[in-house]
């Protein structure tokens, strides 16, 4: 069973960056997509990026530009780089498997706050 443990999220103002990390266990990164996924206060949990195998990666809309995804396979790690915050990015922030949704199980994320 996959397990995750989320890290780096904090208190940022608009325009400012901060790297998310995520270290995964019971996962083969190397032959496995991942994701990062956010979910905001009252809405539902929404994908941000994903990076595949292969290296490719896919990006939701509203963060296309703005975040880059990687991951190092050796340190079991995946990475979300986030530039030019805004508001709208607050969200709890989770790391997982891709496509994942709400039948899987997920750690307990990492809480970014973006202030004006």
């Amino acid at each position: 069973q996959v397990q995750v443990v989320e890290s780096g999220g904090g208190l940022v103002q608009a325009g400012g960056s901060l790297r998310l990390s995520c270290v995964a266990s019971g996962i083969t990164l190397a032959d496995s997509a991942m994701g990062w996924y956010r979910q905001a206060p009252v809405k539902e949990r929404e994908f941000v990026a994903a990076i595949f195998s292969g290296l490719a990666t896919h990006y939701g809309d509203s963060v296309k530009g703005r975040f880059t995804i990687s991951k190092d396979n050796a340190k079991r790690t995946v990475f979300l780089q986030m530039d030019t915050l805004k508001v709208e990015d607050t969200a709890v922030y989770y790391c997982n498997v891709f496509p994942a949704d709400e039948s899987n199980s997920w750690g307990p994320g990492t809480q970014v706050t973006v202030s004006p």
